[in-house]
C-alpha cells in the first residue's frame, strides 16, 4: 500500500462520521460512494486507489463512510439513517473539513442523498454529478427500472446468505471475474463495509426511498453518467434523471461494470474533471428545496371572545414563545406569523414533523388545539419571506387537518422513509387553488 490519507471524524449529534481529505486543489469535491464502503480499504486496491487519486489531481477530495457503514459509527439495524440524516451527515462532514461549497459526486445509493442536499443547499453546492444512480427502488408507470417487491426481497435474502465472500460486489464488476486477488479484496470490502444484517436492513429501508419529485428542484449544474451495459441499473434510469433536472448533461459511457473504478475508470474521471473545472460560475440562489410547516390554532376567535383580549394575548405570547424555542431545537426558521398561527421552513422533513408534533403537544398543555400541515417542494426566497407553489400546497394541506393532527403530503411521506415515523392514509384530496389531486397522510400518534 503506497498511500493512505489520515482518517478524521465529523460529529453529527452523537454519531461520528469517518472521512478523509486528499489533494489540495482549488475545488472541493465531496464523494459519496455506494451503499457500503470503507475509506481506508480504498487504498489497498491499485485500481480503486488510482481512481480516487486522479480526482485529487485537480480537486480537494473529501471522502466519507456513510453512517452505519465502514469506519463511521455503527448503529442498530433498526436505527439506520434515513435520507434526511444522511444528507445532514454530508453537511457535518463538509463543516468539519472546512468546506463552505463543494461539488458533489455520488455513486449508486449515494445519489438520492446528494440530490436532496443539492436541492436543499444550493448555496453550498457548486455542481452535482450522479453516476448510475437510482431515484426510486420500487417500480412505477413512469419509472419501471426498479425491481418488483418479490425480486427485491429475494435479492435481500441473497445478500444475507452470500455477503462477505466478494460475490455480491463481483456481480458489479464482471471485468474482475477472473482475478482472484481482486475477488479477495472485494470480499474484504464487503465484510469491512457492513455486517450481513446491516446490509439487509439498509436495502429494506432503501426500498421505501423515492426522490423523483425533487429532481425538478435541483438548480445547480448537474452531470449524469452511466455505462451502457451496467449490470445493476438500466441506463434509462439515468436518462430519466437527466430529462427532469433542469439543464442536466447526460453522458453515456461504454462499459459493463457498475463499480466506477473497474473498467475504463479514466473516462469517468475525465468527465468529472471537465465538468467541475468548467462549471464554476456563481449562481444566484433564490430557490431552494424546503419543507414548509403551517400551524394554526383551532377555534381561536371563539376562545379570544370567551377569554377577553388581555388573557388571550397572554396565552398567544406563551404559545409563540414556546413555538420559537421548539423551532430552534429542530433547526426550523420562522418565516412569518398570523394572528393565530405561523409559517416555518426546514431543511429536513423528519425534523419538521417532529417539531410539529412537539408544538401540538405543548399547545395542548396550554389548553390550545392546533392543526399542522407540511409539504416539501421548491420555494422562492423573497428576503425573509417565502413564496412559490410549495407554500400554497403546505397551507392547503393544513386546511384539511383536524385539531391535534399533523397532516403531510405524499412528498413528505416519501422523503422520511426509514425514519420510523408512521402515517395513516387520509386519501386523495383536491387542494383549493392547486392543480391535480393530492394524497394526504396523517402522522400517527
Amino acid at each position: 500500500m503506497s498511500y493512505e490519507p489520515e482518517t478524521r471524524y465529523a460529529k453529527n449529534g452523537d454519531v461520528y462520521i469517518a472521512y478523509q481529505v486528499i489533494g489540495d486543489g482549488p475545488i472541493d469535491l465531496v464523494v459519496a460512494t455506494g451503499f457500503t464502503h470503507h475509506i481506508e480499504l480504498t487504498w489497498e486496491n491499485p485500481a480503486s486507489a488510482a481512481f480516487f487519486q486522479r480526482f485529487a489531481s485537480f480537486a480537494r477530495v473529501i471522502m466519507f463512510d456513510k453512517r452505519g457503514t465502514g469506519l463511521s459509527d455503527r448503529v442498530p439495524n433498526n436505527e439506520l439513517p434515513d435520507l434526511e440524516q444522511r444528507m445532514d451527515d454530508v453537511r457535518a462532514v463538509m463543516d468539519s473539513a472546512g468546506s463552505e461549497r463543494a461539488a458533489l459526486l455520488a455513486f449508486w445509493e449515494g445519489g438520492p442523498m446528494c440530490a436532496l442536499f443539492a436541492a436543499t443547499y444550493p448555496q453550498r453546492t457548486s455542481s452535482l454529478m450522479l453516476y448510475a444512480t437510482p431515484v426510486a427502488f420500487t417500480p412505477s408507470d413512469d419509472y419501471p427500472w426498479a425491481n418488483n417487491p418479490e425480486t427485491y426481497e429475494a435479492f435481500i435474502e441473497a445478500l444475507g446468505d452470500r455477503w462477505g465472500r466478494g460475490e455480491i460486489y463481483s456481480m458489479l464488476a464482471p471485468s474482475w471475474a477472473d482475478d482472484p486477488v481482486a475477488q479477495r479484496w472485494l470480499g474484504r470490502l464487503e465484510r469491512m463495509g457492513a455486517s450481513p444484517g446491516a446490509v439487509m436492513a439498509l436495502w429494506r429501508m432503501n426500498s421505501e426511498l423515492d426522490v423523483r419529485h425533487l429532481l425538478s428542484a435541483i438548480r445547480v449544474p448537474t452531470l449524469v453518467m452511466h455505462r451502457r451495459d451496467d449490470p445493476m441499473l438500466d441506463i434509462n434510469a439515468s436518462r430519466y434523471i437527466a430529462e427532469r433536472i433542469p439543464g442536466a448533461k447526460m453522458v453515456e459511457l461504454e462499459g459493463r461494470d457498475h463499480l466506477p473504478w473497474v473498467g475504463d475508470s479514466d473516462a469517468i474521471s475525465r468527465e468529472v474533471q471537465a465538468f467541475v473545472t468548467g462549471a464554476r460560475a456563481e449562481t444566484f440562489v433564490d430557490r431552494v428545496l424546503a419543507t414548509v410547516l403551517f400551524v394554526d390554532i383551532v377555534g381561536s376567535t371563539q376562545q379570544a371572545a370567551e377569554m377577553g383580549d388581555a388573557a388571550w394575548r397572554s396565552r398567544l405570547d406563551g404559545f409563540y414563545d414556546g413555538m420559537r424555542r421548539t423551532l430552534e431545537r429542530y433547526r426550523g426558521i420562522e418565516v412569518n406569523t398570523t394572528g393565530d398561527g405561523f409559517l416555518a421552513r426546514f431543511d429536513g422533513p423528519a425534523r419538521a414533523i417532529r417539531c410539529a408534533e412537539e408544538i401540538s403537544s405543548q399547545s395542548a398543555q396550554m389548553g390550545l388545539r392546533v392543526r399542522a400541515g407540511l409539504h416539501t417542494g421548491e420555494c422562492e426566497l423573497r428576503g425573509d419571506d417565502l413564496g412559490g407553489l410549495a407554500v400554497h400546497i403546505g397551507a392547503r394541506v393544513a386546511d384539511h387537518a383536524d385539531g391535534g393532527e399533523v397532516l403531510v403530503s405524499s412528498t413528505v411521506k416519501d422523503l422520511v422513509a426509514g425514519s420510523g415515523i408512521e402515517f395513516t392514509d387520509r386519501g386523495e384530496h383536491t387542494l383549493k387553488g392547486v392543480p391535480d389531486s393530492w394524497r394526504l397522510h396523517c402522522v400517527a400518534a
